[in-house]
């Protein structure tokens, strides 16, 4: 018996050894080599950037006689070029002419808002006080309150157009730039003065007398139409219907001036 276990041991330890000896001598199979995916340039990711909007109403490029001055020091070179846009000394007198150039922006693009902002216009207050018939129940503006603004229409009336077109497209940088500080670092001046004087180009033509309600402390009209307009409109319907339409004439020999074309497609509500 003891003999039977010494043969079984002995047995087992040569097929173990066997097994150690094929796998020691045997030749290995290769491994097989996985190749990396070939590199892929990722698609650019979009663009968030604004495009550029297109020019409406381009400006003639026009080579400076002489260098621009700086829009902030700017203000000594408009009041001499100002001076030459009419015989009527008393445009400047009239005129704000520190920043000059970005208060005309500023106020051309708050004219179809609902409020003027006073302290970036670039002219003076008209003076005196508006005039009113009537009470508090039933009032209309009065006719002598349009007294008031003709100095300022004369004044207007007064501007060579041409000259005005000129000293415009020459100057267009500096109120080019004066928009794009102003908030529209993607738009152009001129395209959004067009659109503005298009704008006032359409305001109603009134008949007095112009009924008015003062709910508190201002007028307002009486026509929920009427008192909805833009605070640009509101000005030229208090100045009196003669007034608004010399203003109106004024505002397309301008538009002519700077696009080339007349606005013979506004229609006048």
């Amino acid at each position: 018996m003891r003999r039977l276990v010494w043969w079984l041991i002995a047995i087992a330890g040569l097929v173990i050894f066997g097994l150690i000896a094929y796998n020691a001598l045997r030749t290995p199979e290769p491994v097989p080599v996985v190749q990396p995916a070939p590199y892929v340039e990722p698609p650019p990711a979009p663009s968030t950037a604004l495009a550029e909007p297109e020019i409406r109403h381009p400006v003639p490029g026009m080579t400076p006689v002489k260098p621009l001055p700086a829009l902030d020091t700017s203000d000594s070179t408009m009041q001499g070029e100002i001076a030459g846009l009419s015989a009527d000394q008393g445009l400047l007198k009239a005129l704000i002419l520190e920043g000059f150039v970005r208060r005309v922006v500023a106020t051309v693009d708050n004219l179809t808002g609902d409020r003027i902002v006073w302290r970036v216009m670039p002219l003076q207050r008209v003076p005196g006080v508006f005039a009113f018939n009537g009470n508090n129940e039933q009032a209309t503006i009065a006719a002598e309150n349009a007294a008031r603004y003709t100095p300022y229409v004369k004044l207007l009336e007064a501007i060579d157009s041409a000259k005005l077109a000129a000293f415009y497209f020459h100057y267009y940088p500096l109120f080019q730039q004066a928009y794009r500080e102003l908030g529209y670092p993607q738009g152009h001046f001129n395209d959004r003065l067009v659109v503005v004087i298009d704008h006032l180009l359409a305001a109603p033509e009134l008949k007095a007398p112009v009924a008015l309600v003062r709910p508190k402390v201002f007028y307002r009209y009486a026509d929920p139409d009427l008192e909805t307009r833009s605070a640009g409109q509101k000005i030229l319907m208090r100045m009196g219907a003669e007034n608004a339409g010399r203003i109106k004439k004024k505002l397309w020999e301008i538009r002519a001036g700077i696009t080339g074309q007349a606005a013979s497609h506004v229609k006048l509500k």
